[in-house]
């Protein structure tokens, strides 16, 4: 096996993301992911606001995006 071959395969990425959100919004802030994902939303938002073309909006959800991506490949 190759050494640059990737560790996981990005066609299961959907599918792991969208079993993670749903089980997300079924346990609340029980679940591991939501405080790391929400930290990174609130940072997002606070970047995108400084930034004067992003805007919180769009800052927030690539702030969630990029830590739930890191939380589903480490």
């Amino acid at each position: 096996m190759d050494e640059k071959d990737p560790k996981h395969q990005d066609h299961d990425l959907l599918p792991d993301a969208q079993a993670e959100l749903k089980s997300m919004m079924k346990e609340g802030v029980h679940h591991p992911s939501t405080k790391p994902v929400l930290t990174g939303a609130a940072i997002g938002a606070v970047a995108g606001w400084v930034l004067p073309v992003v805007g919180p909006i769009i800052g927030g959800v690539a702030g969630a995006g990029i830590v739930l991506y890191k939380r589903l490949r480490p």
